[in-house]
């Protein structure tokens, strides 16, 4: 009799979560877009990064950095925030969306002039960030800050 119990408990158990992972499966098959991409740039005619990748309602945007003279800490902050900004609104979101920000200093001296062009721009709710000084060799492309961000649309 303790049994058959069992069996029959075990039995309305599996069909219950059989019945609701099945369910799960079909929503999670609906809401999985295939991701969407910004700019690709390319290497010997192969695609080695996007500008910005969407998947859902979430925009993950590639470093942006400043490959230009002056080679000046304000400046360059104020060239990549630009860029980040641009690339945002190509994406269908906005500065005040970002959730993440890296920052990536070529010399951790730039700290507080990169914060001086910084702040404020990410709205009255700034996002979570990581600030870092590059190991030996820098940033690639001659910037001496490069940033990336993960927002939401």
């Amino acid at each position: 009799m303790k049994t058959e119990r069992r069996s029959v408990l075990k039995k309305l158990v599996a069909s219950i979560v059989g019945v609701t992972g099945l369910g799960m499966a079909a929503k999670a098959t609906i809401l999985t877009p295939e991701k969407e991409v910004g700019k690709i740039t390319e290497f010997q005619d192969v695609p080695m990064f996007s500008s910005y990748t969407k998947h859902g309602n979430m925009v993950y945007l590639s470093g942006k950095g400043a490959h230009t003279a002056p080679f000046e800490i304000k400046n360059h902050t104020e060239i990549v925030l630009k860029r980040i900004e641009d690339d945002l609104i190509k994406a269908g979101s906005s500065m005040e969306k970002v959730l993440k920000v890296n920052v990536y200093l070529n010399d951790f001296a730039d700290y507080k002039g990169m914060n001086e062009v910084y702040k404020g721009r990410f709205g009255s709710k700034p996002p979570a960030r990581t600030t870092v000084a590059v190991a030996k060799g820098g940033i690639p492309g001659d910037s001496i800050v490069e940033m990336d961000v993960i927002a939401y649309i």
